[in-house]
């Protein structure tokens, strides 16, 4: 058993760790953490741009110029809804899918050493206990919105 880092401690250094694995990743395939994330929103849904921009926590200057960049790319695309022309819905290409697919795999590799020391419970319980942490995080920043994918 390992000596207790405190709660506030521990949430640090295991962000850390999981930033860390996010940044090696990201890099591998010339993208910012930012990026990621994008394309780690667009995995289940279409959202408009202030969706994007509440989900990304940025403005929506910002969250535009990252939308353009991975338009250029050829990894997300923009369409207007069909109940208001103005609105713009982002989405990803299959590009940009078969890009997530490897990010996915490369990121369950480095993930996976950090819960190694763990038993399959130990595993399933600090998945329920993330999962419930950042589902109430998002509910609290972002009242309306899910975390959890859209069902079918």
């Amino acid at each position: 058993m390992t000596d207790d880092l405190g709660l506030l401690n521990a949430l640090v250094q295991l962000s850390f760790a999981v930033q860390g694995a996010l940044g090696r990743v990201a890099g591998a395939h010339e993208l910012s953490l930012v990026q990621v994330r994008l394309l780690g929103i667009l995995r289940d849904r279409a959202p408009g741009m202030l969706e994007l921009a509440k989900l990304l926590e940025l403005d929506k200057s910002s969250v535009t110029g990252l939308v353009d960049r991975a338009e250029r790319r050829g990894l997300v695309r923009r369409a207007s809804t069909p109940d208001d022309g103005r609105a713009v819905r982002v989405s990803m290409t299959e590009a940009g899918r078969e890009l997530t697919r490897k990010l996915v795999k490369q990121l369950e590799r480095e993930l996976s050493t950090l819960v190694e020391g763990l038993s399959e419970p130990e595993r399933k319980r600090l998945s329920v206990l993330a999962t419930q942490i950042a589902v109430n995080d998002v509910a609290r920043v972002l009242p309306g919105v899910s975390l959890l994918p859209r069902k079918p």
